[in-house]
């Protein structure tokens, strides 16, 4: 992973927000949420929140009693998954926290939660071994990965896309970041390294559904960091490859309401 692929900053988290969390983020914050609620946390951390898809599903679940710290890296996301909250809720603190330094005691939670977020972390094994310190004896890692890309169409399509445009440096965040880190095998061995047990793996796929092909070429060329690579190569150029990133999800799923496959690994490791 660059370094420049874990600065959500600018217009990003609106567009994100607005595009990329209900094309593909809402069905697993929902599965997300009714896991963790399923473990009856009463101290609950969640990191690299992003724009809180998963704190919006997982709030109402738990009990009048708990506590749930919200985490991000980035403070633009947080501040924007604050704002998305809706009503104050006295359980929530929201807080800028880096995954990889988290500044909590040890055995401080039950439950600690991260939705598509580990694929950002530059060193996954001190991240690990951070969420395994701050939880409780018995308590549970719960966070999810993206599989490879092949199996998340729309994202595949739009890599592609922009590889014909930039032939000689084609943007690879896609690829590189958020569906780089899909090996079962990998994890696995990552999270037993840094001292977890049990550890469960599923798959599941999902459907990502959109209005046009106008969505999701807008999802992931303007609200994902594939933007700063493709200004990065051509100043004034995301406007021409979005349009052209819509026209070849055109072609190959219609041109009204659309749907493709997307495909996760969901992991629970218990301490």
């Amino acid at each position: 992973m660059l370094e420049a692929d874990k600065v959500f900053a600018g217009s990003i988290p609106e567009n994100y927000d607005r595009h990329m969390v209900p094309l593909i983020f809402e069905a697993y914050a929902a599965e997300t949420a009714q896991r963790a609620a399923s473990f009856s946390p009463l101290a609950v951390l969640e990191t690299a929140a992003g724009t809180g898809a998963v704190t919006r599903a997982l709030a109402p679940k738990l009990s009048p009693g708990a506590s749930y710290i919200v985490t991000d890296l980035n403070q633009p996301m947080l501040d924007y998954a604050a704002s998305r909250q809706g009503r104050p809720d006295s359980r929530i603190t929201w807080r800028q926290a880096d995954a990889l330094k988290l500044p909590f005691d040890d055995a401080a939670f039950d439950l600690v939660c991260c939705q598509f977020g580990a694929m950002f972390f530059p060193d996954r094994a001190i991240a690990y071994r951070e969420a395994k310190r701050v939880l409780k004896p018995g308590g549970r890692f719960l966070f999810s990965v993206w599989d490879r890309i092949e199996e998340n169409i729309f994202a595949d399509d739009v890599t592609k896309a922009l590889a014909t445009i930039f032939p000689h440096d084609p943007p690879r965040f896609l690829a590189r970041t958020p569906h780089g880190y899909h090996d079962k095998d990998l994890i696995r061995r990552d999270l037993e390294a840094a001292g977890f047990s049990d550890v469960t793996i599923d798959t599941r796929a999902e459907q990502s559904r959109a209005s046009s092909p106008r969505v999701p070429a807008v999802a992931y060329c303007q609200g994902t960091l594939l933007r700063n690579e493709i200004e990065a190569r051509e100043a004034g150029r995301l406007a021409s490859a979005t349009d052209y990133a819509e026209s070849v999800i055109a072609d190959r799923h219609g041109r009204g309401e659309i749907a493709a496959k997307i495909q996760a690994h969901i992991i629970v490791a218990s301490v």
